[in-house]
């Protein structure tokens, strides 16, 4: 599998907003730049791979790839939360 140039630019864009968005909804002060990127990647796919088993495509170009990215972000810190406890 191949990624352009665009392509990574654009899942990190996704990632970093993701990431920021989600560390707000949750309530946990930012992870940095760096932490915030990961967690909204990481969200990505785990956004993707969870709405993929409920049957649910979001569409909407960049911005139904935030929405995506945003739950799965969310999904992961929910998460680490409840293992942190």
């Amino acid at each position: 599998m191949t990624i352009s140039l665009w392509g990574l630019l654009t899942l990190l864009l996704v990632g970093l907003i993701a990431g920021w968005l989600a560390s707000k909804v949750v309530g946990r002060r930012g992870q940095g730049l760096l932490g915030n990127l990961l967690v909204g990647v990481v969200g990505a796919f785990l956004g993707g791979w969870v709405l993929g088993l409920l049957g649910i495509s979001i569409i909407g170009g960049l911005l139904g790839m935030i929405l995506q990215a945003f739950l799965g972000a969310v999904l992961l810190l929910a998460l680490l939360n409840l293992v942190r406890r």
